[in-house]
């Protein structure tokens, strides 16, 4: 929530490792077009990780309608099969990019009720109802999807069932099967394995404590909100303009197609004393390892008024700092700057992970990832914390990943503000004010989640009519 320091900056990013080896892969012909039978449902694999081992596993998919009617993706899963690397072994999935959104698509792991030699899991995907459908003759287009291992040891996949060394280009491929209602339509699993076995048990996307509000509230005087934990600020000082007022009045609750979202307002006329900042933070400070996310809306462009003034809006979790360079500080940011400001001169998003820091003299340690691009819109923000590393993800892709020196020591409260660096921005005192909105907030303790699990939970909450949930215990 400070201007950015360079210290111990260092960028991470997901590289999958393919790695040359003299092996024989499992052979596996593509299959001929009467294996898609009356299901009318073909799916196409291709690898971006040919190694025989490799990092994590890149299975890119496509699912194509060869039938005379259109098909909803929702009703469809598909399935890879892969044999674990050890008995103890856990994996995570991830969606890189996919033409259909990666918030519509869920990976899920499950273990097969019958083992073989070349496979005893597999990684089941599902669509939300956001992917929509395909009409005959459409496809999804591109799945870029990938999984690892928990602890980001090397894989093998030259003994995976559904792995196909040689496949650089798409092709029907009969090793992955899908299904559609209930019924095989494409594919042959591993000997006994058949997808609709209902004995096959997946891996929930949560189950541990966990933090759900659709901020679903009357206004900022509603008392549900102090009741779920929440407080609207009201009191003077940082971060943001020397003597401007935090002001709940501005924390408002529209609905948006028949859905409550959370608006944060900022509105300045060019002094101190007309600038209103806004801020929502848990009045608790209990959440610390796990995953954290939110859909939030930022805004290049004012509602009213001119452009220009150096706006932060945010999502992010924070403890306090007990005296400068204390190092059981900690705290974990979007900050998304619509007109620049920090000494950039345009639109950037950062993620921060800070250890500590001292206000004066200014010294920061920290580290940050940054894109330079506009972000106006809705946006998936995810980020999760365990015992080796903070990950931050924006719409299901990898945006940075922090080391452990970073890592919080102390519990921490979830907070969302919007506020002005400076004035120096816009000059002019025509009055102006900007907008950032939020869907819904999530936190799951302890457990790392990936995005496409956050959506499908945040879909069942949905589905079951929950506006709110928390059953996180006090720190």
């Amino acid at each position: 929530m400070r201007k950015l320091a360079k210290s111990r900056i260092r960028a991470a990013a997901a590289a999958a490792l393919t790695v040359a080896l003299s092996c024989t892969a499992l052979a596996a012909a593509p299959a001929s077009a009467g294996t898609a039978a009356a299901g009318g449902l073909v799916v196409q694999y291709r690898t971006s990780a040919s190694g025989a081992t490799a990092d994590q596993s890149e299975p890119w998919l496509k699912v194509r309608n060869t039938g005379s009617s259109a098909v909803q993706l929702s009703d469809v899963k598909v399935r890879y099969y892969f044999k674990a690397d050890s008995a103890s072994a856990s994996y995570r999935f991830a969606c890189s990019w996919a033409v259909k959104g990666c918030s519509n698509i869920t990976g899920t792991f499950g273990t097969l009720a019958h083992p073989t030699a070349t496979a005893d899991r597999y990684l089941e995907i599902s669509f939300t109802s956001g992917a929509g459908g395909l009409a005959p003759g459409a496809d999804t287009g591109d799945m870029q999807l990938r999984f690892h291992q928990s602890n980001w040891q090397p894989l093998r996949q030259s003994d995976d069932y559904s792995f196909g060394q040689e496949r650089s280009a798409y092709g029907d491929w009969s090793r992955v099967t899908a299904h559609q209602g209930g019924t095989t339509t494409w594919g042959e699993a591993p000997g006994g394995n058949d997808p609709t076995d209902p004995t096959d048990p997946t891996d929930p996307p949560a189950d541990g404590p966990t933090l759900f509000d659709d901020f679903n509230y009357s206004g900022h005087t509603d008392p549900k909100i102090a009741a779920h934990g929440w407080s609207v600020r009201s009191n003077s000082g940082g971060p943001g303009v020397p003597g401007a007022t935090w002001s709940p009045e501005n924390v408002t609750f529209p609905s948006q197609s028949g859905n409550s979202v959370m608006n944060l307002e900022t509105s300045t006329a060019g002094t101190a004393a007309s600038t209103k900042q806004t801020e929502l933070l848990t009045q608790a400070m209990k959440f610390r390892n796990g995953t954290y996310a939110a859909r939030v809306k930022f805004s290049d462009a004012p509602r009213s008024g001119p452009d220009g003034d150096r706006l932060v809006q945010t999502f992010f979790t924070i403890n306090d700092l007990k005296a400068p360079m204390a190092d059981d500080y900690a705290e974990y940011d979007f900050e998304y700057l619509p007109n620049g400001g920090w000494g950039e001169p345009a639109n950037i998003l950062y993620t921060t992970s800070w250890e500590t820091y001292r206000p004066d003299p200014w010294e920061a340690v920290n580290q940050h990832s940054e894109a330079r691009q506009s972000y106006a819109g809705w946006h998936d923000l995810v980020v999760t914390i365990d015992n080796n590393a903070i990950t931050y993800y924006v719409d299901g892709q990898h945006f940075g990943t922090h080391g452990a020196a970073y890592l919080p020591e102390r519990p921490m409260s979830i907070n969302f503000n919007q506020w002005l660096i400076d004035l120096a921005g816009q000059t002019s005192t025509t009055p102006r004010s900007y907008d950032q909105q939020v869907d819904y907030v999530l936190h799951v303790k302890d457990q790392v989640l990936t995005p496409a699990q956050v959506g499908t939970l945040v879909g069942n909450y949905r589905a079951a009519g929950t506006t709110f949930e928390d059953t996180v215990p006090g720190a």
